[in-house]
Order: C-alpha cells, then sequence, then structure tokens
C-alpha cells in the first residue's frame, strides 16, 4: 500500500500463542477472554508483524519476528506458526536479505528481533548482511545486560552476532529513518520501546508496536500487558497516543491483533472507538 508517496507494506513472521493472562496484565480472564478467547493452554494467537518501507531510495525494515532459532520443545511452548515466514513473505515483494538497507527494531524482545540473526553452517550471523541495525541505545544496554525479569526474552543469540558484525547503529530518541518516516520514543513496556510513524502528502500511519498489541489495549487505556516493565508510563504512553491518532487522523497498524491489522479511531480523546481497517484473509500470510 502507499501512505503518500511511501511505499509500506505488513509483513507477517507468522503467529506464536502467549498466555491470556499475561497479555492482559491485571484484567480478570472473564473480561479479556471475551475479546480473543483462550486455547486449551491458556493461550492467545498472535500475529507477528513487520513493517516494508521503500523510500527514498531506501529499503527499510521494522522487526524481523520470531525468526527460525527455536528447537521443537520452544515451538511447542509458544504454539508457533511460522508459514512463509519473514523471509517468505519479503520475498514476494522481491526483497532478498542482502537488498535491506536498514532494519528498525522497536524493541529486542524475543518475538520482535528473533529474526535479526540466523544460523548459517552452524554459525549464527545477522540475516541482512548489509543491513544497519537501528536500535535505542537504552534498549540495547538493558537487553544486552538483562536481569532474572528480562533474561527470558533479551536472548544473546538476537543481539550478540550484530555487534561482532559491526552492524549495530544506537540511536538517542526520536530519529529520522528516510524523510517522512520516523522512530519515536513509547517507553512503558520497556524503557527503550518505539514506534514508527509514517507521514507522507497528508496521509499518515503509525505501528504502535507494543504500546497496543491488540484492539483491545487501543480500546482501553488499563489493559496493559503484565510483560510492560512501567505500566503506569504504558498508560500515559497509550493517552498520548490516542489524542495523537486523532488530531492527525493516522492509520493504526498492530503488531499482534490476530484479526485486525489496521484500524481507525473516531471520537475524542476522551471517548472513542476502533474502527476496523483491514482484517485478516489468510490464516498465516497477510500481505
Amino acid at each position: 500500500m502507499k501512505i503518500g508517496e511511501i511505499s509500506v507494506d505488513i509483513l507477517n513472521d507468522g503467529y506464536m500463542h502467549l498466555d491470556g493472562g499475561a497479555m492482559f496484565g491485571v484484567v480478570p480472564r472473564v473480561l479479556w477472554e471475551k475479546k480473543l478467547p483462550p486455547d486449551d493452554r491458556n493461550r492467545v494467537r498472535m500475529a507477528l508483524r513487520c513493517l516494508l518501507i521503500r523510500h527514498d531510495g531506501k529499503i527499510i525494515l521494522v522487526d524481523t519476528g520470531l525468526g527460525d532459532k527455536l528447537d521443537a520443545a520452544e515451538q511447542d511452548r509458544f504454539g508457533v506458526e511460522r508459514g512463509r515466514g519473514l523471509l517468505g513473505e519479503l520475498a514476494s515483494y522481491g526483497v532478498t536479505p542482502d537488498k535491506v538497507d536498514v532494519v528498525v527494531d522497536s524493541h529486542l524482545h524475543l518475538d520482535h528481533a528473533g529474526g535479526n540473526t540466523t544460523r548459517q553452517r552452524g554459525t549464527l550471523v545477522p540475516t541482512f548482511p548489509n543491513a544497519e541495525y537501528w536500535i535505542q541505545r537504552i534498549e540495547w544496554e538493558e537487553a544486552t545486560h538483562p536481569n532474572e525479569r528480562t533474561r527470558a526474552t533479551y536472548l544473546p543469540e538476537n543481539l550478540d552476532p550484530l555487534a561482532v558484525a559491526g552492524q549495530v547503529r544506537l540511536i538517542d530518541g526520536s530519529t529520522e529513518i528516510v524523510p517522512g518516516v520516523r522512530w519515536f520514543s513509547t517507553p512503558g513496556h520497556t524503557r527503550g520501546h518505539g514506534s514508527v510513524v509514517i507521514e507522507s502528502a497528508g496521509e499518515s500511519a503509525l505501528f504502535t508496536v507494543d504500546v497496543c498489541p491488540f484492539v483491545a489495549h487501543l480500546e482501553r487505556l488499563a489493559w496493559i500487558p503484565g510483560f510492560d516493565v512501567e505500566p503506569l508510563v504504558s498508560l500515559e504512553t497509550k493517552r498520548q497516543i490516542v489524542a495523537d491518532v486523532l488530531a492527525n487522523d493516522r492509520l493504526v497498524i498492530f503488531d499482534h491483533d490476530p484479526d485486525v491489522i489496521a484500524a481507525r479511531l473516531v471520537g475524542s480523546p476522551d471517548r472513542w472507538k476502533v474502527e476496523p481497517a483491514m482484517i485478516v484473509t489468510h490464516p498465516v500470510s497477510e500481505s
């Protein structure tokens, strides 16, 4: 699709399943299961969306999904459904890994940065050999020095090969990626979490990433995942996002909602509703 003059395609590395309680924090199951019924292991289905942006002579990838490095036990635990995966999605647009110029990591959790690296002949290497990986400095520091709570999702195999190859570009705060495409800080889920806004010719879109992974998280400010390290900061970030989206009539792109790919907000910052604009029509590939 086009956002003004900018080419933006929504890719999907597949689906995974995570505990519904973890995805909704303190919200009782009796409420959230009406929105996303869990499976018999209390897990909800989650898409693994990434963005392909082509503009100003650059090919940019926002997030890299779960990747292909999980073993059989891990794939079972997460209920992974990968289909053709991110690289297959890119190939459908004629993009091979060596053609990607910039990878923007919104944050470094395993379901967003797992595809940063891959195994080649038994060695871990960057999946995109010619790309700069743009990562918020605070996110990199916390991911490479995890604590007891974060080490299960900040995995060295997704990070260390990038540093060894010299492909990491650390950024601080809001940063223009190319004209019309901007990374900006949206903390709460992690302190270094970021979202991407695309603006061109009077049109705009916002990839919120884990500010509001599901439509339900955008409908209610207080519905915040248990994974968020600073939930009260997440609350205020969401409040600002709602006001910004309404003021600028941005298309909101969801990273994890299994049914709604993108939506519009209608109403005011005090009372709004989410109107789906793009819905899933294929069980795995949405491109």
